[in-house]
């Protein structure tokens, strides 16, 4: 009898696109985080969404907010069942980069989870320091973002 194949993963990189939009993003910081079974499985078949999220400090640890794993069910003959959980998770750092995130964020900048990797048997998740953009900002970025399409497109066709 053949042998069934497993399905192939993919690199597991889950981005944040939005958070380069609303942020001027400073220094990074790559985090292990504390998942359950299903949350790592979600994880490294790229089920997890970052839109959104955000990282406190409570009682000098951190924890990421409003991220939220799509997690599979083990419901009998429903192979795609899936429930949304959006619970905090904690994030592994050492005491001096927690006290250095924790300075920078008492002078009024934001944590923010860039990206989440799977790094052989690890999932890490990458956070920055961000200071909110303000709305022409915004506007400034989409500008400029056009522009260089426009340029791109001129010289593609010339």
């Amino acid at each position: 009898m053949a042998q069934k194949k497993r399905p192939k993963h993919t690199s597991g990189a889950v981005l944040n696109r939005r958070v380069r939009f609303d942020y001027e993003l400073g220094d990074e910081l790559e985090a292990g985080i504390v998942l359950t079974g299903p949350e790592v499985r979600a994880a490294r078949d790229g089920h997890v969404q970052l839109k959104g999220s955000f990282v406190t400090i409570r009682r000098s640890e951190l924890w990421l907010n409003n991220a939220s794993f799509s997690l599979k069910l083990n419901k009998k003959g429903d192979p795609s069942a899936r429930t949304i959980d959006t619970e905090p998770r904690k994030l592994l750092a050492s005491r001096k980069q927690i006290t250095a995130l924790e300075s920078k964020k008492q002078q009024g900048s934001s944590i923010v989870p860039l990206r989440m990797l799977t790094k052989k048997n690890h999932i890490k998740v990458v956070i920055a320091i961000g200071k909110g953009k303000k709305t022409y900002d915004k506007r400034e970025t989409l500008k400029r973002r056009d522009q260089d399409r426009e340029a791109q497109r001129a010289i593609k066709y010339n």
